[in-house]
C-alpha cells in the first residue's frame, strides 16, 4: 500500500536524519578505533589484551544495555533517547581523547558502550518501526545502505586526522560532531510515533517483551543471530591473517578482504529490489544459508584465490542482508508495539557474541595452530545457526495466528 504524501515526507525525513547520524556514530564510536589503536597503545604503553579488551568491554556494555534501552525507545521514541545517546557519545569520546591510564581508558569505553546502545542500529531500527510502521521494512533497508558508508568514510578520515592532529584531537573532533551534528538532528525526529500508532490502529496487538520471551521462537532466533554474529565477528577480526596462513598471497588477501564492503552494499540493494516479493522470513533463510556455504568453499578451497574470492563475496552478501533481517524480523513475528524491547533483548546475546568472537578465535588459533581447523569450527557454528533459524521459522509458521494476534492481558 502506497503511503500518502505526508507519510512519505515523514519517512524520508526520518531516514535522512538517521542516515547522517548512523554514519557519524558508527564511524566515531566503532570504526575509528581500529585506525588509531596502534597510536594509543604506543602512547599509553598498554598490552594488546588491555587495549582491545576495552573495546570488547564496550560491546558487552552495549549488549547489557540493549533491553532497557529498547524499553525506553518503546515508551518515549527515538527523539530524546537517541539525542541523549549523542550527548553520551560526545562525553565518552571526549573522555577517551583525554585518558591517561588504564582505569580512565576503561571508564571512557564503558560510557561509549552505553552510547552505542542508545545510538547505533538497534536504536535506529526501533525508532523507524515506531515512527513509520507500514513503511518500516523499506526504511530500514535504505538506512543500512547509508550506514554501510561509515567505514568507507571514517577509516580514511580518521587516518588523515590522526596524521594531522593526533589521536586525542581526533576523538575530540568526533565528540564535537556528536554534540553539534547528531544531537540536534536527533531532536528533529518525530515526537513519539504518531504516524506509527495510527497505522497500527485496529490491528492485532503485538507481543509484550514478557510474552515474547516465553515463546520458543524468540530464543531460537536469539541463538541463531548470536551464533551467526559470532562467526562474522571472529572472521572479520582474523580474515586477512587467516587467508595468508591458508596460503593466499598477502596482497591478494588484502584485495579480497576489501571486496566485502561493496558486497554488503550489493546484498542490501538486492534485498531492496526483491523485498516486495519475499517475506523477511524468506530473506532470512537465504541469508543464514549463505554463510555456511561460504565457509565450506573456503575450507575446501584452501589456498586457491578463487575459493577465497568466492568466500569474501558470499560472506559480504550475507552480512549485508543480515543487518536488514535483524531489523525487520522481530516486527514481522512479534508486532511493532513493543518492538524496541523485544529487538533489544534479542540483540543482546549477539552483541555479547560480537565481543567474544575475536578473542575466542584468537585463542583457538593459538592453541591449534591450524587455520583450516578454525574455518571448520566456524563452519560448524554457522550450520548450527542456520538450523536454529530454520527451526524458529518453522515453529513461527505453524503458530502464525498466535504470534500475530496475541490476546490482551
Amino acid at each position: 500500500m502506497k503511503m500518502p504524501g505526508t507519510s512519505t515526507a515523514h519517512a524520508r525525513a526520518t531516514v535522512g536524519i538517521l542516515a547522517v547520524t548512523q554514519i557519524t556514530s558508527w564511524g566515531a564510536l566503532y570504526y575509528a578505533f581500529a585506525v588509531v589503536a596502534p597510536r594509543i597503545q604506543a602512547e599509553l604503553g598498554m598490552g594488546p589484551e588491555l587495549l582491545f579488551g576495552a573495546f570488547s568491554w564496550s560491546l558487552l556494555v552495549s549488549g547489557l544495555a540493549a533491553t532497557p534501552v529498547g524499553v525506553l525507545l518503546d515508551r518515549f521514541g527515538g527523539r530524546y533517547v537517541m539525542a541523549a545517546g549523542s550527548l553520551l557519545s560526545a562525553l565518552g569520546l571526549a573522555w577517551l581523547g583525554s585518558v591517561s591510564g588504564v582505569v580512565s581508558y576503561y571508564g571512557a569505553w564503558s560510557l561509549i558502550g552505553l552510547a552505542m546502545a542508545l545510538t547505533l542500529y538497534e536504536a535506529a531500527f526501533a525508532t523507524i518501526n515506531r515512527e513509520l510502521a507500514s513503511g518500516a521494512r523499506r526504511a530500514i533497508s535504505t538506512l543500512t545502505l547509508f550506514g554501510g558508508l561509515a567505514s568507507t568514510l571514517f577509516w580514511p578520515l580518521t587516518s588523515w586526522l590522526d596524521a594531522k592532529l593526533g589521536w586525542r584531537a581526533t576523538f575530540l573532533w568526533y565528540a564535537g560532531a556528536q554534540a553539534l551534528v547528531c544531537f540536534p538532528l536527533h531532536l528533529l525526529l518525530g515526537r513519539g510515533g504518531a504516524a506509527g500508532r495510527a497505522a497500527r490502529t485496529g490491528s492485532a496487538k503485538g507481543h509484550t517483551l514478557a510474552q515474547a520471551v516465553r515463546q520458543p521462537v524468540f530464543w531460537m532466533l536469539a541463538l541463531a543471530f548470536s551464533a551467526n554474529t559470532f562467526v562474522f565477528s571472529a572472521m572479520a577480526a582474523h580474515l586477512i591473517p587467516l587467508l595468508r596462513q591458508l596460503g593466499v598471497a598477502a596482497g591478494t588477501a588484502v584485495l579480497l578482504a576489501a571486496m566485502i564492503g561493496p558486497m554488503q552494499v550489493a546484498g542490501r540493494l538486492c534485498e531492496m529490489a526483491f523485498a516486495r516479493r519475499v517475506t523477511p522470513q524468506g530473506v532470512g533463510k537465504l541469508t543464514f544459508a549463505t554463510l555456511p556455504a561460504a565457509l565450506l568453499i573456503l575450507y575446501l578451497g584452501g589456498a586457491q584465490a578463487s575459493a577465497a574470492a568466492a568466500f569474501c563475496i558470499l560472506y559480504g552478501l550475507s552480512n549485508g542482508i543480515l543487518t536488514i533481517v535483524r531489523g525487520t524480523l522481530p516486527q514481522a513475528l512479534f508486532g511493532s508495539e513493543h518492538y524496541g524491547a523485544i529487538a533489544g533483548a534479542m540483540a543482546a546475546p549477539s552483541l555479547l557474541s560480537k565481543a567474544a568472537g575475536p578473542l575466542l578465535a584468537a585463542m583457538f588459533l593459538h592453541a591449534s595452530g591450524t587455520p583450516s581447523a578454525l574455518v571448520l569450527v566456524m563452519l560448524a557454528v554457522s550450520v548450527i545457526s542456520f538450523a536454529f533459524y530454520l527451526a524458529a521459522v518453522r515453529v513461527a509458521s505453524g503458530r502464525s495466528r498466535t504470534l500475530l494476534a496475541v490476546p490482551a492481558d
